[in-house]
């Protein structure tokens, strides 16, 4: 595969970034990303940009993880922690699942309603088979499910880039003074939400399993070229979806009308259509609907790889995805209004994002782990120190909760 040339190894090596990057722009980040630029314009763009810088790094350092072992990071932290710590970290892992089904099903169903006018709980139950149909493509082999999830991140994009150009005049000297970081008095919690729909602890977990055994490499240089293909394939992966969590927020900030909405994602859709056109509407329900699929299967796989890596269990895909649909249909069927357990999914997204990142890094410094893919002593500070502001920011969050 190496011997190739550089742009068809460039291709055959692409891939597992952009499969996690969907997971980024999923709908819980249409949720805070419109809950922080309509309720404060601009002025936590600052912290879309951290997260997604922050994730660009995180799945870097996830994914050489699988380059430099072949395994996945829950099965090489069976190997090196003990079993009470494995038990632990699986079970945080699945309860994070719960959440992450919770925003990326549910926002799938309400584009279909937004879409078609279905009830939310049969749009729930199409959006349940189209999810095991795209799931099915994986029993084929990689290339064809990660073209499907692919194909769904570039609707989003694409949903996002005209609403963008559409939305009206965006005031570029807001947009500077929001890259400025500040976090006032009432931001806090969408800002956590923010970071927690941006970083995904699902998918650190997934993406060190996309890249296991994906290609060989025999020599040291030929590790070498692996490791800045991947680390290309991060930038620019994650990158987009980074410009994609931008572009919500500023189309938040700069359409009048979504002001009120503050991250009701019926009323957004009312609103764009409202304000900017019929057009606009149709192509946020898209990229809803699109979202929503894309980063459901996503979860779903990255389920699978938790349970296998902690505890060695190994259930059928599709019937994992029966189990972990339930609380999202119920959601369905109780309420006509999922904003708000949208947005709680979020914040409790960013609760789990540690129980992901200090194992990622207790693993991915150790030489005997990971051979000369090893993290720079740089690396590793940096990635401590980011670790350390997302607990922060956590605690801060429940001890203002609690008073």
């Amino acid at each position: 595969m190496l011997s190739r040339g550089r742009l068809r190894a460039a291709v055959a090596l692409s891939g597992p970034a952009f499969v996690a990057s969907v997971a980024y722009v999923d709908p819980g980040n249409f949720v805070t990303n419109f809950a922080g630029g309509g309720r404060y314009g601009y002025q936590l763009l600052w912290v879309v940009v951290l997260a997604s810088v922050l994730a660009i790094l995180v799945q870097y350092l996830a994914s050489k993880v699988g380059l430099a072992t072949g395994r996945s990071l829950p099965a090489v932290c069976a190997d090196v922690l003990p079993r009470q710590v494995n038990l632990l970290l699986w079970i945080q892992a699945e309860l994070v699942a719960v959440a992450t089904d919770l925003a990326e099903f549910v926002g799938a169903a309400l584009g279909l309603h937004l879409l078609f006018g279905i009830g939310l709980f049969p749009a729930g139950l199409i959006t349940a088979a189209v999810a095991f149909l795209v799931l099915g493509l994986r029993q084929r082999g990689h290339r064809g499910f990660e073209i499907a999830i692919i194909v769904t991140m570039v609707l989003v994009a694409a949903g996002f880039g005209y609403l963008f150009v559409r939305a009206g005049h965006q005031d570029f000297a807001a947009v500077a003074r929001g890259l400025v970081p500040r976090l006032r008095q009432g931001e806090l919690g969408v800002g956590v939400g923010i970071v927690g729909a941006t970083v995904m602890p699902h998918v650190i977990y997934l993406h060190s399993a996309l890249q296991a055994g994906r290609v060989g490499a025999s020599t040291p240089a030929q590790r070498q070229v692996l490791l800045t293909h991947n680390r290309w394939d991060c930038v620019v992966g994650l990158g987009a979806a980074g410009v994609v969590n931008a572009a919500m927020l500023c189309v938040a900030a700069a359409v009048p009308g979504l002001s009120g909405s503050a991250g009701d994602l019926v009323a957004s859709h009312d609103a764009l259509a409202a304000n900017v056109g019929t057009v606009a509407g149709i192509a946020f329900a898209v990229a809803l609907v699109a979202a929503g699929l894309g980063s459901a299967s996503v979860a779903t796989y990255a389920g699978q790889v938790v349970m296998e890596g902690f505890m060695n269990w190994r259930i059928p895909l599709l019937l994992r995805r029966g189990v972990t649909m339930l609380p999202s249909l119920v959601v369905l069927a109780l309420t006509d209004s999922v904003g708000g357990p949208l947005l709680i999914s979020q914040i409790a997204l960013a609760f789990g994002i540690p129980f992901a990142l200090v194992p990622m890094i207790i693993v991915t410094r150790r030489a005997d782990v990971m051979g000369d893919m090893v993290n720079r002593r740089a690396t590793t500070i940096v990635v401590s120190v980011a670790t350390g502001l997302v607990i922060a920011l956590n605690v801060y969050l429940l001890i203002d909760i609690i008073t």
